[in-house]
């Protein structure tokens, strides 16, 4: 069983910037794909980013050149960086991770406003 806790969530005005960080417990995190997924009020979950256990990443196209995603296998932690955000990134943010089985964590909200 793999347990995920995001944190790093908040409100912040447009253009600014937020990271957000998911703990993910196992001795072998590194062998985790793993990723950032967003649910908006009245939308579908949608794949935010994804990075795999060879460190290869994708990105949904609304967020590319503006997010970053890394992966911190000593710390077993898994990161978020975004810049210049707008209010349509307003969501709670989902970790998820798969090896054998998908896990998701609890959720963090974002709140892009001004």
């Amino acid at each position: 069983q793999v347990q995920l806790v995001e944190s790093g969530g908040g409100w912040v005005q447009p253009g600014g910037s937020l990271k957000l960080s998911c703990s993910a417990s196992g001795s072998i995190f590194r062998l985790y794909n793993m990723g950032w997924y967003r649910q908006a009020p009245g939308k579908q979950r949608e794949m935010v980013a994804r990075i795999t256990r060879d460190l290869s990443t994708n990105y949904a196209d609304s967020v590319k050149g503006r997010f970053t995603i890394s992966k911190d296998n000593a710390k077993r932690l898994l990161y978020l960086q975004m810049n210049d955000l707008s209010p349509e990134d307003t969501a709670v943010y989902y970790c998820y991770a798969s090896f054998r089985d998908e896990y998701w964590g609890q959720g963090t909200q974002v709140t892009v406003s001004s």
